[in-house]
């Protein structure tokens, strides 16, 4: 299992801003997301990757290329975000007018994606990595990013709920210290929002 795995949430797009959910559509980064994305190179100036996978969706492989690593990526399917089936589009607010109380880490998404299958590919993209010492670069989205961190510490994958992820952040995969066998969180969601929590964008799903 490769060392440290980088974590890279893609930029703001105009959905991720008003909290629309945001799986199968394929938007772009708005100028704000770019500028973000393009931040992220100097973040991971100096790191050696021996590997660097996308999500097939434009906004993961442009803030993939805007960090600099796009020559290098591999799309990986499985990166992709949560399928929200019949919640595609809509905010939490509106889903919840119709299902109080809905929360896609514990009831998924009709005509969509379970917790189950998402869990399922999360734990696909773990054990594909390659073996040894090294870092790995994911470039995906932020459902799917939760729930692939708790899968890495052996969670369930429901328990994301509680890990909020900023677009244009950075989070960590690593061990408990060098040597050491033990998964952990060591970053996350760092280099995105600052200052007051109020101003995060909305977190969709999240009541």
């Amino acid at each position: 299992m490769a060392t440290q795995v980088y974590l890279l949430r893609h930029g703001e797009t105009a959905w991720s801003l008003s909290g629309r959910h945001t799986g199968r559509t394929d938007l772009p980064l708005t100028g704000q997301g770019e500028r973000r994305a393009a931040e992220l190179r100097e973040t991971l100036r100096g790191i050696t990757f021996n590997q660097v996978f996308t999500s097939p969706l434009q906004r993961a492989r442009r803030t993939c290329e805007l960090a600099g690593l796009g020559g290098v990526a591999q799309v990986d399917p499985d990166l992709h975000e949560w399928d929200y089936g019949d919640y595609e589009g809509r905010t939490s607010a509106e889903i919840h007018a119709g299902r109080p109380g809905w929360n896609v880490f514990q009831d998924g998404c009709p005509q969509g994606e379970s917790v189950k299958e998402v869990s399922q590919r999360a734990d696909r993209v773990l054990a594909a990595l390659g073996p040894g010492e090294g870092a790995v670069a994911l470039f995906s989205h932020g459902h799917f990013l939760r729930v692939l961190a708790m899968r890495w510490i052996g969670l369930a994958a429901g328990q994301g709920r509680h890990f909020a992820l900023d677009t244009g952040s950075v989070s960590i995969l690593g061990h408990e210290h060098p040597g050491a066998t033990t998964p952990a969180i060591s970053l996350w969601n760092a280099g995105s929002v600052r200052g007051n929590a109020a101003n995060r964008e909305p977190q969709a799903g999240v009541p």
